[in-house]
């Protein structure tokens, strides 16, 4: 009579997957769902016709184009920025290597206000890169151009610290085999590299990207908080706040979520057809 044995299960760290799923599903639902879902609720008490009008006002519809916008157009120029310093960090060895390596991290330490003070220092048009700038024509401090200053700063770790290790782990021997094979550097880079930094050097593009739409202690000493031109959607939520506008205030809140949730979807659409395009290349 043969016995039929049942395949062995490695024994998991945790507990069993009922407990840890439901622990899981509870406590994202205390920090993220159920406080979300408040700010839909309470944006709801103002009925259908007070939030369209609050969504198409005048004012709400420059803050939302300004915190988003400036938000994308930082998002990319780190992208770019934050590639180059990776590659630099990682191929090249050079002295204060690991003094530039920690410096990337001040953002993530220091306090937005102070970063705010600083670079407001630097750009006003009595500052040290200001009063340079200013008989050009050019303005940073208290316009919008400023706010894009202030996410580039405080978004840059994000896409360094993506991109970097995984271009630290990237095999360096395709890259000598495809020279052997007569590819050019442009070509190496081209498609053998960046197809494989594509997956992190979006991840870390959301991830600035996010950052800069809910960003405010940086934001609200250089931009000059002008209604219509330099004023960010967090600083008008707070206004309609100090304003005991706590309806007006949610509803800003929402279309902020309802946004920054579209645009994060098309992102994450992006990474999943570019990992189906590097899967089918392979």
């Amino acid at each position: 009579m043969t016995v039929l044995s049942l395949p062995k299960r490695s024994p998991s760290v945790l507990p069993g997957f009922g407990l840890t799923m439901g622990l899981t599903l509870t406590w994202l639902s205390l920090i993220i769902l159920i406080p979300l879902a408040g700010v839909f609720i309470k944006s709801a008490g103002l009925g259908w016709d007070a939030f369209l009008a609050l969504a198409t006002d005048a004012r709400t519809v420059a803050a939302l184009k300004l915190s988003f916008g400036a938000a994308l157009i930082a998002a990319a120029i780190n992208a770019v920025f934050g590639l180059l310093v990776a590659w630099v960090l990682v191929r090249y060895d050079f002295p204060g290597r690991r003094i530039v390596d920690a410096a990337i991290d001040l953002p993530f330490a220091l306090p937005t206000a102070v970063a705010g003070l600083a670079l407001t220092a630097l750009y006003a048009p009595n500052g040290w890169i200001g009063s340079l700038i200013e008989p050009l024509g050019l303005k940073i401090a208290y316009s919008s151009a400023g706010v894009v200053i202030a996410l580039v700063f405080i978004g840059l770790p994000f896409v360094v610290r993506t991109v970097q290790p995984v271009l630290a782990d990237f095999d360096k021997e395709l890259e000598e085999a495809a020279a052997t094979l007569g590819a050019t550097r442009f070509q190496t880079i081209s498609r053998i590299v960046f197809p494989a930094l594509m997956p992190p050097l979006l991840t870390g593009f959301a991830l600035a990207f996010a950052r800069g739409v809910g960003e405010y202690g940086s934001i609200i000493f250089i931009a000059g908080n002008i209604p219509y031109r330099s004023e960010i959607a967090p600083l008008l939520i707070v206004i309609r706040l100090e304003e005991f506008n706590y309806a007006g205030a949610t509803a800003i809140a929402a279309l902020m979520l309802v946004i920054s949730f579209a645009l994060l979807l098309v992102i994450n659409l992006l990474q999943a057809w570019n990992r189906r395009r590097i899967g089918l290349a392979g």
